[in-house]
């Protein structure tokens, strides 16, 4: 009987050993940040700023984050998100990101390259080219079958930009692929494709009809489940344009005219503009796609290197953000009642600062020097905690 004992133990030891080693592990995610409380966080070389700036500008509401190496450092909401409903901002309030979103698209765009799925000179219109002729009707006119990839990043497409009549507001009742047919159709370029920079919230549409055609799947979808989800990002979504259809976390906006806009413009805008966010979840974003070494990028060193690359054409611009003189990366987001500021500086820290207002008199120039105070001041008492 002990011998019968002994055996089954063996047999027992040996079934274990086996499962252990033929054990695959679930991939981890990282677990998305609940708002996190703004009672005790309290730093007055910046809240000093902010509250004051928020006086100077009658600003309804706003809410920031900030990252210093990796590290979450400060996250809060001041103000309302709804003034008249009494509801106060806070770090889990989400706000239309407007052109922030071409940040996320040009990401999305440069995994799709560092993959090999894309090139970054391609050719996006006719025969053989990324979206071949499916747009518009074919022979194209003008210089259209010569745009790039590279140039819709940069700005440099040559034509549909924002100095005259944006044509991303436009028919408001097309479908985004009617809007792009008419476009191609009716609107001519202005210039040979790489020789003049205009911005552009075409040239970001149509890189996220490039990413649908690429990947097989809605814009939206793809860039959630391949791009801000391995990030920990679960709760980002498209704004939508009207008051009714504002989202349970999404604040109300303020200014001339914050819900002017055609039913479904803000949807359809897409890669350009269309994204939904908190502060919080952009610096999830952005600290994996900034370069330093604290947090694992989803991007490689060469690849980021050619998203923060200019041109002679495209001036400080780079793929999705501009860069500074001295390196520092940048770009803002504008629409009626909306806006936004986020950078990234050479010295390792990185903010977001989302408002639900529209921008007066010198509000731009003012919100760029909003929270540099605190960063370039060594004696800055930031929080222990990373707040991640």
């Amino acid at each position: 009987m002990k011998n019968i004992n002994w055996i089954w133990i063996i047999a027992l030891l040996w079934l274990a050993s086996c499962n252990k080693s033929d054990y695959k592990p679930e991939p981890v995610e990282i677990p998305e940040l609940p708002g996190t409380s703004t009672e005790d966080l309290v730093l007055e070389v910046v809240d000093n700023d902010i509250e004051a700036f928020m006086t100077r500008y009658n600003v309804p509401g706003l809410s920031l984050a900030i990252t210093k190496n990796g590290k979450l450092v400060y996250a809060k909401g001041y103000g309302f998100a709804d003034r008249e409903a009494g509801l106060k901002v806070d770090t889990g309030s989400q706000f239309r990101l407007a052109s922030l979103s071409k940040w996320i698209t040009s990401t999305t765009i440069m995994k799709l390259i560092q993959q090999g799925r894309l090139g970054f000179n391609d050719k996006v219109f006719g025969t053989g080219a990324v979206l071949g002729t499916t747009f518009g009707t074919a022979p194209y006119p003008g210089n259209v079958t010569q745009i790039t990839v590279e140039q819709l990043l940069h700005h440099t497409g040559g034509g549909w930009g924002n100095s005259s009549n944006d044509p991303m507001f436009a028919n408001p009742t097309y479908t985004q692929a009617q809007l792009l047919g008419w476009m191609i159709n009716d609107r001519p370029l202005a210039n040979t494709p790489g020789t003049v920079s205009d911005y552009s919230n075409a040239g970001f549409f149509i890189l996220g009809m490039i990413i649908e055609k690429i990947t097989g799947k809605a814009y939206q979808q793809y860039v959630t489940d391949s791009i801000l989800k391995p990030m920990g990002i679960a709760n980002m979504s498209f704004a939508n344009t009207s008051l009714a259809g504002r989202k349970p976390k999404e604040v109300k906006y303020y200014g001339t005219g914050p819900y002017s806009y055609a039913e479904g413009v803000i949807p359809r805008i897409g890669g350009a503009g269309a994204w939904l966010a908190s502060p919080i979840d952009m610096m999830r974003f952005l600290v994996r796609v900034d370069g330093f070494t604290t947090v694992p990028d989803v991007l490689d060193a060469n690849t980021l290197s050619m998203m923060s690359s200019k041109t002679t054409a495209s001036g400080n611009y780079a793929c999705g953000f501009l860069v500074s003189t001295n390196g520092n990366w940048y770009h803002g987001g504008t629409y009626n009642g909306t806006r936004n500021w986020m950078v990234r500086t050479t010295t390792g820290y990185n903010w977001v600062i989302l408002i639900n207002t529209s921008a007066t008199g010198n509000f731009s120039t003012d919100l760029d020097k909003l929270v540099w105070p605190a960063v370039n001041n060594s004696s800055t008492a930031w929080p222990d905690k990373n707040l991640f």
